[in-house]
């Protein structure tokens, strides 16, 4: 067959990463160097040329909506399906494993995933149980702690408490969460991953069989991987040293939730037969901005180390704007997207980047002002939002009585009588008993322990349960969701809730039927993993479809992706940025103790990973870049006066054009060399006055003006006084003098 076309339109460096022989291989993949394309190249390069089965690679990346875009394109260019290929998330593989080996991992056939919100809720009881000060002991902190430690493979008993207390009480908490869990049936996200690598470390006969199964291995986002799943990763390569792993160290900005850069630092000494592939050619952005972020980055030590380069030309010199405070910078910021606009260009090309989500406040006032749409990128997710979880909670009951979690979360939503007190009589007895909520509230109905009250709402909740249970039996699966919805009440629920958050609540009621109906599990990994492919059923038979999407919205709800499919202006984290592209990119906020964050200068690497980050934000950018700060910023009431930040000095001053709204040339914070201005505007229009000019009141003396609103003699104006601090005057009462 020919397939030449496998290799077709490819850099050498491409190439030679995608027909490299057998072997094991990092490939240093810069931004916009086309990381994606290589690595489905390579996989349909092993299927054509080397006569791999696809039922013999295993491709894994962080995200569902990254994996289902890598089979796409995979079945695109073999003209054939893939679905037999095991292309997924860490997440979504392991709980293939776990479903497939229920028993050799010790959990029930049904086992729950609990999302985060799950897990804290569970933890929440955990804390009370232990008889703990909740307020001394917070939940979301143990959270963090039992997480932690998950990611780095340990256990209760893998840690010393060394006689400290914060150690010691959060191993009781842990030890204790581990026992509910077991009692539930229960699996958190960090436990999937750490039990499918216990699942292999402790049975090397299955061990042999997936790695005498799977011969090519294939990572993508390799910087972001934590200690249990690089372990995991090891662990399956065995001896067999073909493996390719694709990545950044230059992008490794997740060390705050256990990534480890180590893990590309140490890869090739790990895999000492391994050699490393550099694609630095840039297929994205301008040489400005590439010169820009090589300049940035260079100054961290330890890299692999790479150059980014481009064929395109230089581009647009990198804007330069320095606001007087928050309000003025966000002003610019929107009156530059108003401008693009007005250019012909579509507002989601424009993105807005930030360090904080605090930051996003001013500046969604400042594009409210002008009526210019936006969406905050990675805001709360289809699967996260209260209702849909409402819903999801019913089916899961329904399908399984022994989730204690779904029988929380519903037991008295819609409001049916059951107070909390209930609730923790419930909880007490399946406790004591080491049964299940349901169970419990079954036994507690035929008691006298609760008042007639009580009783006749648990009853009907019971009873209601079972009659959609029955009612329900022989439907499909959209089917069901739409009895689950009338049948409990929920529908009317939402809408009493009046407004728009109500409609929004019915309009994602109905889109949840929507997904039930075009849900599809061949599009996640679904298997027999004992069967290589060749009888043509890669789906394990105990897992019904329910139970499919059960795991299939419990694993989308843990993701956070945002939608960047409408026409407005993408707000988001520098965070969240990370994978995406826009012709027209702000990096907001560079003041130093802001971004870099003020917490980085006191944690060794962390100044390192902020640098990363900031390389991150640059390189989102194709053709514009503009770079913010605020001379003064109000953080938590208090006006407060930031240094630039150091990055911006780390950028060679030639690419730089600074954007200033008042005079020709100023001496920018701590000793920068100046920059010639090319704006000399800032008239704040019908007043006579400018920002940044001085001026005397007859009360509170000399001031400079900072802000303003409206225009004309109805004008607001916003003055910093010397003696008095920052006021808003009504300019047509205040008789401000001109200095």
């Amino acid at each position: 067959m020919e397939v030449s076309y496998i290799l077709d339109g490819l850099n050498d460096f491409q190439r030679q990463a995608v027909a490299a022989p057998s072997g094991s291989y990092l490939i240093l993949a810069g931004a916009g160097s086309g990381k994606t394309r290589v690595l489905v190249n390579r996989i349909a390069w092993l299927i054509q040329t080397q006569n791999i089965s696809p039922y013999s690679i295993l491709a894994v990346t962080f995200t569902n909506k990254a994996a289902a875009e890598m089979r796409t394109r995979i079945e695109s260019m073999l003209a054939m399906p893939v679905r037999g290929m095991w292309i997924g998330t860490f997440h979504g593989i392991a709980n293939r494993l776990l479903r497939s080996h229920w028993q050799e991992a010790k959990l029930p056939q049904n086992f729950q995933i609990l999302d985060a919100d799950d897990q804290l809720r569970l933890i929440k009881r955990v804390i009370i149980s232990l008889e703990l000060d909740e307020k001394k002991w917070p939940a979301r902190a143990a959270m963090y702690f039992i997480n932690s430690h998950k990611d780095q493979g340990l256990r209760p008993g893998n840690i010393e408490d060394y006689g400290d207390i914060y150690i010691k009480t959060n191993l009781d908490i842990y030890k204790s969460y581990e026992q509910a869990c077991q009692r539930g049936g229960m699996v958190d996200f960090g436990e999937m991953l750490l039990r499918a690598h216990e699942l292999w470390l402790n049975n090397s006969t299955l061990l042999k069989h997936y790695q005498n199964r799977f011969s090519n291995l294939l990572v993508d986002e390799f910087q972001d991987t934590n200690t249990i799943q690089y372990a995991w990763i090891r662990l399956l390569a065995g001896a067999n040293d073909n493996i390719m792993v694709v990545g950044d160290d230059d992008q490794s900005i997740y060390g705050w939730r256990g990534a480890k850069i180590e893990n590309i630092q140490l890869f090739g000494s790990d895999f000492s037969n391994s050699e490393t592939i550099r694609l630095e050619q840039n297929y994205r952005s301008s040489g400005n901005i590439l010169q820009a972020a090589n300049e940035l980055i260079a100054h961290n030590p330890g890299r692999l180390g790479k150059q980014l380069w481009t064929d395109s030309d230089d581009g647009e010199p990198i804007k330069l704007y320095a606001g007087y405070n928050e309000i003025d910078e966000s002003r610019y910021i929107v009156s530059c997207i108003k401008e693009w606009s007005d250019q012909g260009n579509p507002f989601k090309e424009a993105a807005i980047l930030y360090r904080s989500n605090a930051q996003s406040r001013v500046l969604e006032e400042a594009l409210l002002r002008l009526k210019i749409p936006y969406r905050i990128y990675g805001g709360q997710r289809f699967f996260e939002r209260a209702e849909i979880r409402t819903v999801l909670a019913y089916m899961r009951l329904i399908s399984n009585r022994g989730s204690d979690a779904a029988f929380e979360r519903i037991v008295n939503t819609p409001t049916r009588g059951i107070g909390d007190k209930t609730v923790q009589n419930i909880r007490q007895l399946a406790r004591h008993r080491d049964v299940s909520m349901w169970q419990a509230s079954i036994s507690l109905v035929d008691s006298t322990q609760l008042t007639n009250r009580s009783r006749n709402a648990i009853d009907v909740f019971i009873q209601l349960i079972n009659s959609l249970d029955e009612l329900t039996k022989n439907c499909d699966l959209s089917e069901l969701c739409e009895i689950v919805i009338a049948q409990t009440g929920l529908q009317s629920y939402y809408e009493k809730e009046k407004g728009e958050r109500g409609q929004a609540r019915l309009e994602n009621l109905k889109e949840l039927v929507t997904a039930t109906k075009t849900f599809d599990p061949e599009q996640i990994v679904s298997f027999d993993p004992l069967n290589d492919g060749t009888n043509g059923s890669e789906t394990a038979e105990t897992q019904t479809l329910l139970d499919d999407f059960l795991s299939h919205a419990a694993l989308e709800a843990g993701e956070g992706q945002g939608d960047l499919s409408q026409d407005c202006v993408q707000m988001m984290t520098l965070h969240s940025a990370k994978g995406l592209e826009f012709p027209l990119v702000f990096l907001s906020g560079l003041e130093d103790g802001l971004f870099p964050h003020q917490m980085s200068m006191q944690e060794p690497g962390r100044l390192e990973e902020e640098r990363r980050l900031c390389y991150v934000g640059i390189t989102r950018a194709m053709k514009k870049l503009v770079l913010t700060y605020a001379e003064s910023r109000r953080i938590n009431g208090s006006e407060t006066f930031n240094r630039v930040s150091r990055f911006i000095e780390e950028i060679p001053r030639e690419l730089i054009e600074e954007v200033r709204l008042r005079g020709n040339v100023i001496q920018p914070p701590s000793g920068l060399k100046p920059f010639k201005k090319n704006i000399l505007a800032g008239n704040i229009e019908g007043t006579g006055l400018t920002l940044g000019q001085t001026v005397m009141h007859n009360k509170f003396g000399e001031g400079v003006v900072v802000n303003y609103e409206g225009e004309g003699k109805q004008a607001r104006i916003q003055v910093n006084f010397k003696g008095e601090g920052s006021k808003w005057l009504m300019l047509a009462y205040a008789n401000l003098q001109p200095l």
